[in-house]
């Protein structure tokens, strides 16, 4: 079952968005965070840039 956040995107004008996830790994203690964000579906690959 999706999450509500999730499935709340594939109704109407949520369809330009895109829930993303990227993982960063600290370079102070080497553990691995994890940074989500809903962007429009045009910022998806910019989001993965920074």
């Amino acid at each position: 079952m999706a999450k509500k956040a999730v499935a709340s995107l594939q109704k109407g004008a949520g369809k330009g968005y895109a829930k993303v996830i990227k993982m960063t790994k600290s370079p102070k203690t080497g553990a691995f965070t994890f940074q989500e964000s809903v962007v429009p579906n045009e910022m998806v690959k910019d989001f993965y840039k920074k």
